[in-house]
């Protein structure tokens, strides 16, 4: 299919999927909860029927099942399994949510982001945050930052940390280049986390003002991890995550003509075996954790199916939909005439915040590999200069924070929380946090790292 025949009118079904949910919530929660499905139905509909009548029912059959078996499916077990196995663990602590041990929890789940993935860290995280912070009355801000730090930026650091980063390697961009980003990680944590001090400590006086105690007084005394060996699990998940990263570029995978080898389904459409892999290795972890942990664990963490099956409900509308944003964006985007740092930072980031982040840093980074420059790193698709490889790769990842649908743990960690009594942001009400506190942050990023 060239993308050069995408009119841009094929758009609109992802753009009224995307307006339904941030409104419908709003204007009738209960309806919302109830039609979820048949409205994400709906605007499926609303552009595969379009699509079929322009290209013929099985262009956009192909269409479908490439989005679902290539895009889709890794992504929603990935999802699972992790939450499956961290929701197999649980934190016996003294720790009561004071601003100084939230601020410290949130750094080193960043830290930690850049380890076991941003999604891995924020399964593993997000429930011990909630739990001790249950006295409190107001604690939204503590869960949007943590959004911010945790599920987004921390990734930065390695190809384990984000996808973007681990399609960057298979590329070839070195393993360890990624550390380059420390300092730029470093900067934005200690505004970051500034910002959030002063916020939670002005919403803690405030709860304390109110009577407010936990129930504990203490700021640290034991911390005993229960499940301890669903970590086991969690390694599991991130290991099968890079092979299916990895495996690819093997020739056992690939088949004389460079394609994947795998199970053909309509076709072009393959399910490459890497993936298959991947999928086998993640389904397995995630069952023998639940066969391995005690049911009491999971009532510790109030675990339900409610999370996993709204991200499962409202993804798979996304991923079709987007279709033909992401092929005008592989159309466009070499044609946008960027070259500067600050440019491929704005683009790449503002363009992850509502698509995919992997697909949008490839666009880039093959564009950046195209303008013929040199002294920088040596990529398979050409050579790319150090200042403005670290800006895409900042963009993809950092700004994934500014909607709740710009990268896979953010949905996740909002429908926890809701679940669990913290009333939310909606979602334009989480991007007024976003341009409040993470803008400021991106342009000091401009100023002082990609001019």
């Amino acid at each position: 299919m060239n993308s050069t025949l995408i009119p841009p009118w094929l758009c609109v079904p992802f753009a009224g999927l995307l307006l339904c949910v941030a409104v419908l919530p709003l204007v009738h929660e209960k309806w919302w909860e109830t039609h979820r499905i048949p409205v994400v139905i709906f605007w499926i509909l609303a552009f595969v029927l379009p699509y079929a009548a322009l290209y013929g029912a099985g262009e956009a059959a192909g269409i479908v099942l490439e989005s679902i078996l290539n895009d889709y499916l890794s992504f929603i077990i990935m999802l699972l399994g992790l939450f499956c196995v961290a929701g197999n663990i649980t934190f016996r602590e003294d720790l009561a949510g004071s601003p100084r041990v939230n601020l410290l929890f949130i750094a080193v789940g960043t830290l930690l982001s850049s380890i076991i993935g941003t999604t891995g860290s924020s399964m593993l995280m997000v429930r011990p945050l909630i739990k001790m912070n249950s006295w409190r009355r107001r604690k939204k801000h503590i869960m949007i930052f943590f959004i911010f730090l945790v599920s987004n930026m921390g990734g930065c650091l390695t190809p384990l940390g984000d996808p973007p980063l681990l399609m960057g390697f298979m590329r070839g961009v070195p393993f360890l280049w990624s550390l380059h980003l420390f300092p730029i990680l470093a900067f934005n944590m200690v505004l970051m986390l500034t910002l959030f001090w002063l916020i939670d400590n002005h919403q803690y006086k405030k709860d304390m003002a109110e009577g407010l105690r936990p129930k504990i007084t203490r700021l640290w005394t034991e911390l005993e991890l229960e499940g301890a060996h669903n970590l086991l699990f969690l390694l599991v998940i991130i290991a099968a995550v890079v092979l299916s990263g990895t495996l690819p570029a093997l020739d056992a995978f690939r088949n004389p003509d460079g394609t994947a080898k795998g199970i053909r389904f309509l076709g072009e459409v393959t399910l490459a075996w890497p993936t298959v892999i991947e999928i086998v290795m993640i389904l397995a972890a995630a069952f023998l954790s639940f066969r391995t942990t005690p049911e009491r664990i999971r009532r510790t963490n109030h675990f339900t199916w409610g999370p996993i099956l709204e991200v499962a409900e409202l993804f798979i509308g996304i991923f079709i939909t987007m279709q033909p944003a992401l092929m005008l964006l592989k159309e466009l985007g070499p044609k946008l005439g960027l070259s500067k740092p600050w440019e491929m930072f704005w683009v790449t980031g503002m363009l992850s915040s509502v698509l995919d982040n992997t697909p949008t840093y490839l666009v880039f980074l093959t564009t950046a590999g195209t303008l013929g420059l040199t002294g920088g790193i040596l990529t398979s698709v050409g050579d790319i200069p150090v200042q403005l490889l670290e800006a895409i790769s900042c963009g993809a990842v950092f700004m994934g924070a500014i909607t709740y649908i710009g990268n896979a743990p953010n949905f996740m960690v909002k429908s926890i929380s809701d679940e669990n009594g913290i009333r939310m942001p909606s979602f334009f009400g989480y991007i007024l946090w976003s341009l409040a506190c993470l803008v400021p942050v991106f342009l000091a990023d401009t100023l002082v790292f990609f001019l």
